[in-house]
């Protein structure tokens, strides 16, 4: 029977206010599986999200959002008692600040209870990340249930450790963390996060660790150093693509949708990795997470001028 979907995330998603100065404030749109799966969508795969949304006009947007992007949003509950999550972002030093109104959001509300197990068993790929299991105990325990659900259905597993020590201490984080990605068939660990939670330095320790966890591929996001990438018996570095980078947010969430659109969509891990780092170097050229990410065309026209290059 064909997969009904590509790819379902798995987590929460959260209203954006950017200040841009002289007291004005630029909305959009955020939370990272939210963004992993507009990349993903953009990039062809059919794509969909498992949340909840607070029955609120930031609900309201994010649907018509993710109906604009072709992110199926079935598997998005409503509901009445609880808000959407939202963050605000400031800047200090030349740094950007979050701060965060996500407590007794309605995408914490999320439990083993009311997962959707047949959407669980019959996507390609099911992706969450730390966020998606920081947020709440009841959500911890979805993230694991959801776990042996896509494991026990034979689908694959997609982990992104996504570390945010707001919401809870290293070491619960870690504990967690590792023992989803132990389960996991992919794991994409960004370089800043993996250096805290493993105490380890060099990248490719790094990444042996992951392999030693269990996940068959860990694609380690490196930034301005690119990725690598190991999977079978074979350890690529994939350099970064030069970029005139404006705003670095959601870069690793465009490289986690464009690796694991085209992953699900059929190409080899070291191509859809070269793929990933093309698209996330596009990302960064434009403000906020989700207007920069690149189309498909925009992906293939790079990777095709670096060819002829």
């Amino acid at each position: 029977m064909p997969h009904p979907l590509d790819l379902l995330c798995i987590g929460e998603p959260l209203f954006e206010f950017s200040h841009v100065g002289d007291g004005n404030w630029r909305e959009g749109f955020g939370g990272d599986v939210s963004n992993v799966a507009i990349a993903a969508a953009r990039q062809g795969a059919k794509t969909a999200l498992l949340s909840r949304l607070g029955a609120d006009s930031f609900g309201d947007r994010f649907r018509a959002l993710w109906s604009r992007e072709d992110v199926d949003h079935t598997y998005v509950e409503t509901d009445p008692a609880a808000p959407t999550g939202l963050y605000f972002i400031t800047q200090k030093d030349g740094d950007h600040v979050f701060d965060y109104r996500r407590a007794g959001s309605a995408a914490s509300k999320l439990s083993d209870k009311n997962l959707p197990r047949d959407a669980l068993a019959q996507a390609r790929i099911v992706h969450q990340s730390g966020i998606s299991q920081a947020i709440s105990p009841s959500a911890r325990d979805a993230g694991f249930a959801a776990i042996e659900a896509v494991k026990d259905a034979g689908r694959l597993v997609s982990y992104d450790p996504n570390l945010r020590l707001k919401l809870w201490p290293l070491d619960q984080a870690g504990e967690v963390i590792h023992a989803a990605m132990a389960r996991a068939d992919i794991a994409l660990p960004g370089l800043d996060d993996a250096q805290t939670l493993t105490g380890l330095s060099d990248p490719k320790d790094i990444v042996a660790f992951y392999r030693d966890l269990g996940p068959d591929i860990v694609a380690l996001t490196m930034g301005r150093d690119g990725a690598l990438v190991s999977y079978s018996d074979q350890l690529i570095r994939i350099p970064a693509m030069p970029a005139k980078a404006v705003d670095a947010t959601g870069a690793g969430d465009c490289f986690d949708g464009s690796f694991l659109a085209r992953l699900a969509l059929g190409d080899e891990v070291d191509a859809a990795a070269r793929y990933a780092v093309a698209a996330a170097s596009l990302s960064v050229k434009g403000y906020g997470a989700v207007a920069p990410l690149p189309t498909g065309d925009e992906v293939c026209a790079v990777l095709d001028e670096q060819d002829v290059s």
